[in-house]
């Protein structure tokens, strides 16, 4: 029996992740919050705990869940946390960046690897290109389906000129901590759409309709980011 204190609880309790090296943050529930409508398949790439994934699946039941990590140690973590929520998804153990298939998905999301102070033996991705991940993101996504990512507002310029390459309909989210500029920006894109992007004012990053109510955005700013 799972103890209370050996998990987090996120979206007000309705997603649990055990407690480990990499314990859960607001970039999983704000990505989840960022999905409009009901994908019937959802890629998340680079999974690590299944958080984002768990946290789409809580917001859209009946999704049709895949997530790939290049780690065995971090997939097995998230089958655990599956296995918590009473969750089921299809695990692939594989690079994203040199997965061989030609599966695509509605939606494919990612929280890309962080760079800056994670140990290179706990991320085989410690020296990424962001752009090529981005690009291996978007392969995998059908026509009209829908791309999402969350990165630092100082990375953005990178996925933006990838999804202007080879996407249309880009939107874009400023999230805000109590500074003047954005820390963290959620990107989305649908491939084969018309060139168009949106910037929307931004929202904080404590906003509790998000993180605890686990509503999406278009509840809070009343324009939907996929359409």
């Amino acid at each position: 029996m799972t103890k209370k204190q050996d998990f987090f609880t996120i979206m007000g309790g309705k997603v649990r992740i055990l407690c480990g090296p990499y314990n859960p943050t607001s970039d999983a529930v704000w990505l989840a919050a960022f999905v409009d409508g009901a994908p019937k398949t959802v890629l998340d790439v680079g999974t690590g705990t299944g958080a984002v994934a768990l946290c789409i699946m809580a917001r859209i039941p009946g999704t049709s869940m895949t997530a790939i990590d290049i780690s065995p140690e971090m997939l097995a973590a998230a089958e655990k946390n599956f296995e918590l929520n009473n969750k089921q998804a299809n695990f692939i153990n594989a690079d994203i960046l040199s997965w061989r298939t030609n599966k695509t998905f509605d939606l494919v999301v990612t929280n890309p690897p962080y760079f800056k102070g994670t140990p290179a033996t706990h991320n085989a991705h410690h020296n990424a290109n962001l752009g090529l991940w981005t690009r291996r993101c978007i392969a995998r996504t059908r026509p009209n389906g829908t791309f999402i990512t969350i990165v630092d507002a100082a990375e953005c310029a990178t996925v933006i000129s990838e999804m202007s390459a080879h996407c249309g309909d880009i939107k874009i989210l400023p999230l805000y901590s109590n500074k003047n500029t954005a820390e963290r920006v959620l990107l989305s894109c649908r491939v084969g759409r018309a060139p168009h992007t949106t910037i929307f004012s931004g929202i904080s990053m404590n906003c509790n309709e998000i993180l605890r109510d686990g509503l999406g955005i278009k509840d809070i700013i009343g324009t939907p980011t996929q359409g």
